[in-house]
C-alpha cells in the first residue's frame, strides 16, 4: 500500500511539472495537424539546435531561408559556446520564456557583427505558434542590443479564441494559419514586431516545465517575472546540427570528452 501511495504522489507531482508549489501546471497540448510548414517534421538534413537544460532537453529546426540574419548571428553565437551556461532570465506562463543574454539580466547581449543590431525579418510563412523560436528585439523591432536573445512561445493551446481568430481572418491570415492558431495557441500579435526563426519539434515539454518554476517579478516593477534563486533555469549547451542530429547520449558523451580534453590540457599548462 505504502508504495502504491508514493507512485500516486510521484504521477501528481509530475503532472504539476515539477513546479515547486508554484500552483502552475502543464498544459495539454493536443498533436496539432496542419500544413503549415512549423508543424511538419523536420527533413534530414535540416538545420537544428540542441538546447541541453537543467530541466532536459528542447530540440528545434531552424528557418534560414525565411530569416537568415536571426539564424546565422544564432548559429554562429552557438559555435563559439555564448549560450553555454546562460540563464532563462524570463519565464511568464501561457507567454514565453526568455534567455539568450550573458550578463543574465534581459538588458545585455550580443551580434557576431560587432554588437551592431540587424534587421526585423517578419516572414508570412512563420506565425508565434506555441513553440515558436523567436529573436527578442527592442520593442517595435527597433533593435538597438539584445540580439543574441531568444524566446521560446509558452502560449497556452486555447489562448487565441473566437474573436481573435475573426480578427486575423480580417487581417488576411489563411484559413490554415487560423485553424494552426486555434489548435496550438499562440501570439499573433508579435507576428510583426519580433522575427521567428525557429520550431520546437521535441522537448515542448521542457519549455512548459521552465514556464512553470517559482518567480519573482523584477525590481523594477515592471511586468517581468524572473524564476527565483532557487528555480534557476540553466542552459549548459546549445549544439547547432543537421537533423536527426546526435542523440542526446550522444552529446552528453562529447561533452564529457571535452571536458577530459580540458583538463588534460590544463594539467599539461600546469605541469
Amino acid at each position: 500500500m505504502k508504495k502504491t501511495v508514493c507512485v500516486v504522489l510521484s504521477l501528481l507531482l509530475a503532472l504539476l511539472c515539477g513546479c515547486s508549489g508554484s500552483g502552475k501546471s502543464a498544459p495539454n497540448r493536443p498533436e496539432v495537424t496542419s500544413e503549415e510548414r512549423q508543424f511538419t517534421a523536420p527533413a534530414d538534413g535540416n538545420l537544428i539546435a540542441i538546447f541541453t537544460t537543467n530541466l532536459g532537453e528542447v530540440r528545434a529546426v531552424l528557418y534560414p531561408d525565411a530569416a537568415p540574419m536571426a539564424v546565422y548571428n544564432f548559429v554562429g553565437l552557438a559555435r563559439t559556446g555564448y549560450y553555454n551556461g546562460t540563464i532563462i532570465w524570463r519565464s511568464q506562463y501561457g507567454f514565453a520564456v526568455q534567455g539568450g543574454d550573458s550578463t543574465g539580466t534581459g538588458t545585455g547581449g550580443s551580434t557576431i557583427w560587432s554588437n551592431n543590431p540587424y534587421p526585423l525579418e517578419a516572414n508570412g510563412s512563420l506565425k508565434h505558434y506555441a513553440g515558436a523560436l523567436c529573436a527578442a528585439f527592442a520593442s517595435g523591432g527597433d533593435a538597438t542590443g539584445g540580439n543574441s536573445q531568444f524566446y521560446f512561445v509558452q502560449a497556452l493551446p486555447d489562448s487565441v479564441d473566437k474573436t481573435q481568430q475573426e480578427q486575423l481572418a480580417q487581417n488576411g491570415y489563411s484559413e490554415a494559419q487560423i485553424a494552426a492558431y486555434a489548435a496550438a495557441g499562440g501570439l499573433p500579435y508579435l507576428d510583426n514586431t519580433d522575427t521567428v526563426f525557429g520550431q520546437v519539434y521535441q522537448g515542448m515539454d521542457v519549455v512548459d516545465k521552465m514556464a512553470c518554476v517559482d518567480t519573482e517579478q523584477n525590481e523594477d516593477g515592471t511586468d517581468t517575472w524572473r524564476p527565483t534563486e532557487e528555480d534557476t533555469i540553466t542552459i549548459e549547451s546549445v549544439t547547432i546540427a543537421n537533423y536527426p542530429g546526435p542523440t542526446a547520449e550522444e552529446l552528453a558523451a562529447q561533452s564529457e570528452s571535452a571536458a577530459e580534453s580540458s583538463a588534460s590540457s590544463h594539467s599539461e599548462a600546469v605541469g
